[in-house]
């Protein structure tokens, strides 16, 4: 089975998580970059990054990498690209890219420049002047980044957030992606109590949850590598079958989710069910100020709302004050605040035992970690 190099965008920060991921799953040549990692093996190790990845984007086919500070330099690189080994003679690749730092900044340029380059390489392969493109779906993807071009094809089609139990959501909502990164930077454990008092429409406690029970997120979507000339449909089932059987269902997590809202606290029950995690996951009606658990352990993440999401900022702080206080120190529990609010610290009342540097969207937060 051929073997190829494949590229899994992630949110900025979380690259570490998603290479963990992959050598979990015994994937070769893991290496994390700036915004992605990299990785190598068959179709295999394909299906089982597609299902089981957590914090992710996507998972693309990386054809080459090559330097290029003109036109002619990326027709040439992109047209010496074995692009015959993956996509048939009918087959539909339309072209979308960025361009940053670089030489060449034009993007509808480039997406030309690569659509033509694609053409004469399969033209010369396939002896054709014309293709219908009436054949699977294969998204070409490429990035141009201080003139260095990465030449990709989408093997996801919908991004992996999309795992099919958010149908609607609140206002503003946490991605899956990172709401599974901040349960696995939380340390979260399959016996463990979970606890989100800002729960939305629950993605934070269903991502916890999967975790905790060891559910592929993907399990139950369709990737669009599966519908290309040549993908071995066994492959899949029988990643699909592995991933199942490494599910734990009976190891005693149960998470709780709290929201001002009533309506919020409906759908985060509602899509609790649709993902298949409605036993472990209690939501109710409750205002953060009056935050209470009688248990003896507990591990509270949360993404309250602040000034640039819902709140304006003065509301945001006073939420921050709030927790400081209904959050206490106490021995079997942890806490963990996403936020942007550069004083959150100052505010809480107390400096943090680890903090690091995420993205939520395209605001710039911090991940404010209490388990001392």
């Amino acid at each position: 089975m051929k073997k190829w190099r494949y590229c899994a965008p992630c949110l900025l920060g979380l690259e570490g998580l998603a290479a963990q991921e992959l050598r979990q799953m015994g994937a070769d040549g893991v290496e994390a970059q700036n915004g992605r990692v990299l990785f190598t093996g068959d179709e295999g190790a394909l299906a089982r990054a597609s299902l089981r990845l957590r914090c992710a984007e996507r998972v693309l086919v990386l054809l080459g990498e090559f330097e290029a500070r003109s036109f002619e330099e990326l027709f040439q690189g992109v047209r010496a690209l074995p692009w015959e080994d993956l996509l048939p003679v009918d087959a539909e690749f339309p072209v979308t890219g960025s361009c940053l730092n670089s030489q060449l900044h034009s993007v509808p340029d480039c997406q030309s420049i690569v659509k033509k380059a694609i053409v004469e390489r399969l033209g010369g392969r396939y002896h054709v002047s014309w293709f219908q493109e009436t054949g699977p779906l294969y998204r070409v993807r490429f990035r141009i980044l201080k003139d260095k071009v990465s030449v990709m094809v989408d093997a996801s089609g919908a991004g992996l957030h999309k795992r099919g139990y958010r149908p609607a959501s609140t206002q503003a909502p946490i991605k899956e992606t990172l709401a599974a990164a901040l349960a696995m930077l939380a340390r979260v454990r399959p016996d463990g109590h979970f606890i989100d008092p800002f729960c939305g429409s629950g993605t934070l406690l269903i991502e916890a949850a999967l975790l905790a029970k060891n559910m592929a997120p993907g399990l139950h979507r369709r990737f669009i590598a599966e519908s290309w000339a040549g993908s071995d449909k066994s492959v899949w089932q029988q990643e699909r079958q592995a991933a199942k059987a490494l599910e734990r269902p009976e190891e005693g997590f149960w998470a709780e989710g709290f929201d001002i809202d009533p309506g919020a606290v409906a759908l985060t029950l509602e899509n609790a069910r649709r993902a298949g995690v409605a036993g472990c996951i209690r939501a109710q009606v409750r205002d953060i100020a009056d935050f209470e658990s009688a248990s003896q352990y507990g591990c509270v993440v949360c993404n309250p709302p602040y000034g640039e999401r819902l709140l304006d900022a003065q509301a945001a702080r006073e939420l921050c004050r709030v927790m400081g206080r209904v959050f206490e120190r106490r021995r079997g529990w942890s806490y963990g605040v996403i936020t942007p609010e550069e004083d959150f610290e100052s505010l809480f009342g107390r400096r943090a035992d680890k903090r690091r540097k995420l993205y939520n969207g395209m605001i710039k937060c911090q991940f404010y970690q209490y388990f001392k």
